[in-house]
């Protein structure tokens, strides 16, 4: 269907799809087309007779999925700056080594297999002498120096397809391995590949990228990237934002040919594609990852007899911190033994010599990951290490690192466990109730919250049915309906011994009963009940020893009547969020990702808009924004800083600032409205239901409850769809008595041409009733108006 052969393919598909009468074909009674670029198939079911029926997937909901990434980060060196490759290799391996880490952290913490994400390097072409243009060697000895693994055969392989041999790489045997397998091979780290993984190649393990390939081959790169966009486990990663992208490294690209990366991905690969592309170069990151896990200064100062290294965040031939020995002296010797102070700094031959008293009781515990190469001396054990990143060797002291100015954990923690509900609207309900209702069921008990469960619902079902068939018997119908369930209907024609007909070819009906085809109605009766065992749950309670077949056909009666059928759908929805309801703020507290997943997808899949859990994870990522401001009140912030470097806009930074001037004040937190972790609120506009992401959310100092929750929107009274939002806002206060201020605020000039900002609050229950009932924005601008106040 491309290049060259494009139409006459197209003419040939068409034959088959319309019927072609000069060569005999008719058309196909049914077509199904499944594509993430229509246009072609459109093109080629153009003037047929046949209905068409379309069934659109949007963007939003193929990114509701959590099968793919959020976002595809492409970096490139900056402007002017020369031997690119092996500087982007480095960072590069740098990132892989965070994801290697990210992974194995959240892999062991949620008990699942590990993911072991795959690095994939694209080469230069050859020639007869030469494997690759690009220095393998180097390529590895780097990736070694920057992550601090030693690779091992059968970690590192190719995939050239001049040869199916082993190659030498660095010392190591780099076998070849056929690209369909990458992906399920676990022990696979590195890839070196050149042309062959752009079509039909897929490894969702595939999470860093990078290629030698210059900027005249961005469409084959769209191509690669395409193939990279999966996520390994098929869904969000709720708790490490870290990992819910994949990364593009190109040293011969620059800002102009990445767009045309870009460019080419959004258009050859699927047009609206769901993951959001970002190029950055390597002096100006895109992303930033802020967490709730700050270091403390505290916790980081060496004690006596211990220190601890970042291994990894010194290494490599750029860096500038050099190599630090580490010396223990024993108790007596020197001045060093009267001091109190546990450590003392000197700087000889380009090392930072460090004195630890060393009492003879005590022994010095070294951790670290690096190898630590130990030379005995008479008057002292000296150890060689790199230098952490937290030691400035400049003033001979640690870096001041600020301390937390409040329990980020714990106010995350509290957030998490207080069962906020926040919303997931769709397009479209994927599930009917009775399914919805049977995979809540199964979650709840295999979760331990609610064991019995599925058998409470199972046995509800069942006795609907015995109801009905209670109500048959009662009315004299049942004996009835049971002969046209067993009736088999024969059809016979009549012939002599020489085959000529007796009676004209007249077509004779016999009806008789029988058991032969209960058994296939009974099948078909329990798939309609959702395969989940109903009719044998109904069976085991009610089996007749003397017919041991009725049972079966209770259930076919049942499923038959169309009314008993409606009620089983309205039980199920009723049943389903009388479920969701009642367990859903227990959900939050599952200490397993797997199920907190498992069940927003249930939910989603259950209605139009769902209610959900509102949970913040421990990492997030966001936007680098230049002419950001500091603020160490934020609940995320960087590990090492203690900031988050944020760029809000004049009204957004106006509530803010009032917010930190009160008393009560703890932390905020920006509310991105395309995170997947993001609190949302479902509004009606235009007879439509959409999502909106209140702005911020601010914590409280509370005296009972310890903390409290609100939520500030900031919005521009212009906007159409104010009155919409109000009245989500609203809704969402009625539904969730236990958050505190959930505010609409605009900003208002007063006679002296100052912005004050005026506030609304749907938490009071005056306020709400009004909102509720207002028709117009006039009357909500009126409510403002009257009901509305400063800070």
């Amino acid at each position: 269907m491309q290049g060259r052969e494009a139409g006459k393919a197209t003419t040939i598909m068409q034959k088959f799809l319309k019927g072609s009468s000069e060569d005999n074909i008719p058309p196909m009674p049914v077509v199904i087309g499944m594509s993430a670029t229509t246009q072609r198939f459109n093109i080629l079911v153009e003037g047929t007779s046949s209905t068409i029926h379309k069934s659109v997937v949007s963007a939003d909901e193929v990114r509701a999925s959590g099968l793919l990434k959020d976002r595809i980060v492409i970096t490139y060196p900056e402007e002017r700056s020369v031997n690119n490759d092996m500087a982007i290799l480095q960072a590069a391996a740098d990132d892989w080594k965070e994801k290697w880490d990210h992974w194995y952290q959240y892999c062991y913490e949620q008990h699942y297999a590990y993911i072991n994400p795959v690095f994939v390097i694209q080469v230069l072409n050859g020639s007869e002498n030469k494997m690759s243009a690009t220095d393998l060697d180097d390529c590895l000895q780097k990736i070694e120096e920057r992550t601090g693994f030693c690779f091992e055969t059968g970690q590192v392989v190719h995939t050239f397809g001049q040869t199916n041999a082993s190659i030498t790489v660095n010392g190591i045997d780099v076998r070849y391995e056929e690209p369909s397998r990458i992906s399920d091979d676990r022990n696979i780290r590195v890839v070196f590949f050149k042309e062959n993984l752009s079509t039909g190649w897929d490894c969702p393990r595939a999470e860093t990228m990078m290629s030698f390939k210059h900027a005249n081959d961005a469409t084959y790169i769209a191509q690669l990237l395409g193939r990279m966009v999966r996520t390994p486990m098929q869904m969000h990663i709720q708790v490490d934002d870290v990992l819910n992208d994949v990364h593009l490294y190109l040293p011969y690209f620059n800002e102009s040919t990445v767009k045309d990366v870009v460019e080419a991905l959004q258009s050859a690969e699927g047009g609206d594609i769901p993951t959001d592309i970002y190029g950055e170069s390597v002096g100006c990151k895109t992303f930033e990852t802020l967490t709730v896990k700050t270091r403390n200064k505290k916790e980081d100062t060496p004690v006596p007899g211990q220190l601890t290294l970042d291994v990894f965040g010194s290494q490599g031939e750029d860096s500038n911190v050099g190599a630090i020995q580490i010396v223990e002296i024993p108790s007596g010797i020197g001045e060093a033994a009267d001091t109190s102070e546990p450590i003392g700094f000197s700087n000889e031959n380009g090392y930072a010599r460090v004195y630890q008293q060393k009492p003879e009781e005590q022994k010095v515990d070294i951790q670290s990951q690096a190898e630590v190469s130990k030379v005995n001396d008479h008057k002292s054990d000296v150890y060689d290490l790199h230098l952490a990143s937290n030691i400035d060797r400049q003033e001979g002291s640690l870096k001041d690192e600020p301390d937390d100015l409040f329990d980020r954990e714990g106010v995350m923690k509290f957030i998490n466990d207080a069962g906020l509900l926040s919303y997931n609207v769709r397009s479209l309900r994927i599930n009917n109730y009775l399914k919805s209702l049977f995979e809540m069921a199964h979650l709840l008990t295999i979760s331990g919250l609610y064991r019995e469960a599925i058998r409470e619902v199972q046995t509800e079902i069942a006795l609907m049915i015995a109801d009905y068939v209670e109500k048959l018997k009662l009315e004299g119908n049942y004996d009835e309906l049971v002969n046209q369930v067993k009736e088999f209907k024969l059809v016979t024609q009549i012939f002599d011994a020489f085959g000529e007909t007796v009676d004209n070819y007249s077509v004779h009906d016999l009806f008789t009963t029988t058991d032969t085809d209960i058994d296939r109605q009974f099948r078909v009766a329990e798939v309609k009940l959702g395969n989940e065992g109903i009719g044998m749950v109904y069976g085991n309670k009610h089996i007749d020893v003397n017919n041991p077949s009725a049972f079966k056909v209770d259930v076919i009666l049942f499923v038959a009547d169309d009314e008993c059928m409606n009620n089983l759908h309205n039980y199920a929805q009723k049943r389903f969020h009388g479920l969701n309801d009642d367990y859903r703020k227990y959900i939050a507290t599952v200490d397993s990702d797997k199920i907190r997943r498992k069940y927003d997808s249930i939910v989603s899949d259950g209605d139009i808009v769902s209610k959900h859990n509102f949970r913040l994870p421990e990492t997030i990522q966001v936007p680098h924004e230049d002419g950001g401001k500091e603020y160490n009140n934020h609940l995320f912030v960087n590990d090492i800083t203690g900031v988050a470097k944020l760029k809000l806009n004049t009204w957004e930074a106006g509530v803010i600032e009032e917010e930190e001037k009160r008393d009560d004040f703890i932390c905020w937190i920006r509310n991105p409205s395309r995170a997947s972790w993001a609190l949302c609120i479902p509004y009606e506009i235009e007879s439509e239901t959409k999502p909106t992401f209140p702005d911020f959310i601010v914590v409280r100092k509370d005296v009972r409850l310890g903390y409290v929750i609100d939520l500030l929107e900031p919005h521009n009274p212009y906007f159409k769809d104010n009155l919409g939002k109000a009245k989500g806002f609203a809704e969402y206060a009625r539904q969730n008595p236990g958050v505190g201020r959930i505010q609409l605020i605009r900003m208002i000039k007063d006679a002296a041409g100052k912005h004050k900002f005026k506030r609304l609050d749907m938490s009071k229950s005056a306020i709400r009733d009004k909102v509720s009932h207002a028709m117009t924005i006039d009357e909500l601008d009126h409510i403002f108006d009257i009901d509305g106040f400063f800070e």
